[in-house]
């Protein structure tokens, strides 16, 4: 790292955020249950395995369309562990309430996080809170750790993605990080698209009972294109992409072409990457086209020998890099 200070780029999920990871947090803190590069990290208590894991959740405004920031705390944590083979079970909650909150806001926030909640089946045993000074924080941030039951048998990670697996997306890439921009009409603009954010364990505890399953990620900060450059860096492969396969809301595409953002790059709060061997590809397809949220799933590309890059084969048949995130796209949306 050559930078003096923090910038927002350190945590867009893109380079910044790889190095502040790689070089300050991972280089002092090495333990190999750390370094394993996933959401969620495996653990053994008296021969039982479970997966932990922890985040932090910071979002403007507070209430979007389809969500709150408190919704989304238990969402994005329940998804960390489902896409690791898990199923989550207890909760911790840490709340930074800023001075001069609503009353009214911080329970409807709260109640939308209880309704998450019992929808996927966690409870939340342990917690603390802690108000700040008025123009210390944005309203309110929420930290959240998870700890699920794994699933027996089930090895997935990185190392096991092989050239040839395809990749599958379960829907529409970019709602959540474009809802919430709309929500703010800093630019302007208007819409009625709601944001993914949603449970992801419908969909991952589908595709468990697939042996050729690989990998799963969900593609919050960075979107999609930061999770495929992941992978490719991980494997040392490429990542051959076909953009007429992966699904884009028409609404995220407008927003996009007006203000100049890619809808790759965007976040989604409530979609998995599987990478998965080829001949389970179209059975993963077909079992999470039955789910309501997999309708619009799409196998959205291939694992090939080669660079380590990520190759978007354009509309027109042009090829076109998919470089690792630097700069932020957006202000914070998760």
């Amino acid at each position: 790292m050559n930078e003096k200070y923090i910038s927002l780029a350190h945590g867009n999920g893109g380079r910044y955020m790889r190095e502040l990871i790689e070089d300050l947090f991972a280089h002092h803190l090495s333990n190999p249950l750390l370094n394993t590069q996933n959401d969620a990290v495996n653990l053994s208590l008296d021969q039982t395995e479970i997966a932990f894991t922890t985040d932090g959740f910071t979002v403007n405004p507070l209430e979007f369309p389809g969500g709150t920031i408190g919704s989304l705390a238990i969402h994005g944590t329940v998804n960390d562990l489902a896409v690791a083979g898990a199923i989550p079970q207890y909760f911790s909650l840490n709340a930074f309430i800023e001075e001069g909150l609503p009353f009214e806001q911080l329970e409807r926030i709260i109640i939308s996080m209880a309704e998450a909640a019992k929808e996927a089946g966690v409870v939340i045993v342990t917690g603390d809170t802690k108000v700040l000074p008025r123009g210390e924080c944005a309203g309110v941030f929420f930290a959240t750790s998870g700890i699920g039951s794994k699933v027996k048998n089930m090895n997935l990670g990185m190392d096991q993605i092989k050239p040839g697996d395809k990749i599958l997306v379960s829907g529409t890439v970019g709602d959540h990080g474009t809802a919430v921009m709309l929500a703010r009409e800093q630019f302007g603009l208007k819409g009625d698209l709601q944001s993914d954010a949603a449970s992801v364990l419908p969909l991952t505890k589908t595709l468990l009972q697939l042996d050729g399953l690989r990998f799963m990620r969900d593609p919050t900060r960075g979107g999609l294109a930061s999770v495929c450059n992941e992978i490719a860096r991980a494997t040392q492969n490429e990542v051959q992409l076909l953009q007429t396969k992966i699904p884009i809301h028409e609404q995220v595409q407008s927003v996009c072409d007006i203000l100049g953002y890619d809808p790759l790059y965007l976040a989604c709060e409530g979609r998995v990457v599987a990478i998965i061997a080829a001949e389970q590809a179209a059975q993963a397809l077909q079992l999470w086209q039955t789910l309501d949220t997999g309708q619009h799933a799409e196998i959205i590309g291939e694992i090939k020998t080669g660079h380590a890059q990520v190759i978007l084969t354009t509309e027109l048949g042009g090829k076109r890099f998919l470089e690792e995130l630097e700069e932020d796209p957006l202000p914070r949306i998760c």
